[in-house]
């Protein structure tokens, strides 16, 4: 008995049927009506790609909001009417 390895005596052989090959010739045109290939990025690939572009979190700056806010100096009317004045021109537009 001879064995020929896992492919049989013809060698591996494709699971689906092969593709007839495609060329494009020189100056041959692409129409614009021809389909497209498309990527759709799902919201939450969309949200993980925001979240990549965010700057770098400044550990000393947060440790001297939360010292402040420890101690009640944080919140002054002038920081909240200008968060104020930030929110209503972000839902106004």
């Amino acid at each position: 008995m001879e064995i020929f390895g896992a492919g049989g005596a013809s060698g591996p052989q494709p699971i689906y049927p092969r593709l007839a090959p495609f060329s494009v010739d020189a100056g041959q045109t692409v129409h614009a009506g021809a389909p497209r290939d498309q990527v759709e990025i799902s919201p939450l690939g969309q949200m993980l790609d925001g979240i990549s572009r965010l700057p770098d979190i400044r550990h000393e700056r947060v440790e001297e909001i939360r010292r402040q806010i420890a101690e009640g100096t944080y919140d002054t009317p002038e920081r909240l009417e200008l968060a104020l004045d930030r929110m209503l021109d972000e839902f106004l537009g």
